[in-house]
């Protein structure tokens, strides 16, 4: 498997095999190489392996034997790390085998990082944070844009760029996409939100089981929280209502109004069959200077952070200089020491 971003130095690799050793190994010859002598990648884009599924592909080894072998590269002598199957090399290793049937190839370890990466993006079985951080490796390894990397892979410049954004995501929800708890589409929706209100939504998210068009609703929300109105009712001179016009009584009515005036008695009956209407108060803007709409909107984002399951505290105190409030958030480490102690 090559690929055109491979650097290879071929006169290198042509002087390596004529300076008068013979190879260990015929390039794409399968050979038998003991397990003991094999490490993993270092460059191994896949980070979470499920236990029982390495155990279904070995009970498939075990019936139908290794159907592929390993790709392997020596290091040093008689020394080797795996470029492609690490799957594999893990399921036979619960097999207890001592040899594994393996192609070793010679690669440096930018071709070594590289085919590993693309060998497991090409499988398509990696968490987005994984495709993620694969990405950004090859880009770093073979120093390519991410036009030019997408152009290698066969994918979209706006496909490499959603995945590379992805790593802006704090370490928590990046470890809620590696474990599959919440999808990507989750994840591109809380990119708009700082690390600590990301915290908030992940917790929503996940006790609530929100999809992407709730979770979207809860960023919105978080990014555009509406206003409080004070609860207290205002005084008798800041409240604007309209005065209700007098009631007419019958007496006052003209006896002859629907004889002499013949319009003006649907008039009359159409106006009676509208529901009355009580007078409206008219209610300050959420811009109004009043201190009561900044401490009234300062205690519902607390409440809102609270049912979110953040053990902030919040107090109030009054002086001559005006109203205090303090908020404290704790840290995270002294959130579940509180909670063991508890």
């Amino acid at each position: 498997m090559a690929f055109s971003f491979f650097k290879r130095n071929t006169k290198k690799d042509h002087a390596d095999s004529t300076d008068g050793a013979q190879p260990a190994h015929t390039v794409n010859q399968v050979v038998m190489v003991p397990l003991d002598n094999i490490v993993p990648n270092r460059f191994q884009p896949r980070k979470h392996f499920n236990d029982a599924r390495i155990a279904e592909l070995a009970d498939t080894i075990k019936e139908h034997g290794l159907l592929q072998p390993i790709v392997l590269r020596e290091y040093e002598a008689d020394h080797y790390e795996i470029i492609a199957g690490e799957r594999r090399y893990r399921a036979v290793r619960t097999l207890h085998w001592q040899d594994v049937p393996a192609i070793v190839q010679k690669m440096n370890d930018e071709e070594t990082a590289s085919m590993a990466l693309v060998e497991n993006l090409q499988r398509e079985q990696l968490s987005p944070i994984e495709q993620a951080r694969a990405y950004a490796a090859l880009m770093k390894l073979n120093d390519l844009t991410q036009e030019g990397l997408a152009e290698q892979m066969g994918k979209s410049q706006s496909f490499v760029a959603n995945k590379l954004r992805l790593l802006k995501l704090s370490d928590a929800v990046q470890e809620a996409l590696m474990d599959g708890t919440i999808t990507e589409r989750h994840g591109r929706a809380l990119l708009q939100l700082d690390d600590l209100q990301q915290q908030l939504a992940l917790h929503k998210v996940l006790q609530d089981s929100l999809n992407v068009k709730e979770t979207e609703e809860l960023v919105d929300h978080l990014l555009n929280p509406t206003p409080a109105v004070p609860s207290e009712p205002q005084p008798a001179g800041e409240q604007e209502e309209t005065p209700a016009a007098p009631a007419e009584s019958s007496a006052d009515r003209p006896a002859e109004a629907s004889a002499a005036d013949p319009e003006s008695a649907p008039a009359t009956a159409e106006k009676s069959e509208k529901p009355h209407r009580k007078p409206r108060r008219r209610i300050r803007s959420a811009h109004s200077t009043d201190p009561r709409v900044a401490i009234n909107t300062i205690k519902k984002s607390v409440a809102m952070v609270q049912e979110a399951g953040v053990p902030i505290k919040f107090s109030e105190s009054d002086d001559a200089s005006g109203h205090h409030i303090q908020i404290t958030v704790p840290l995270s480490s002294a959130s579940e020491s509180e909670s063991e102690a508890e």
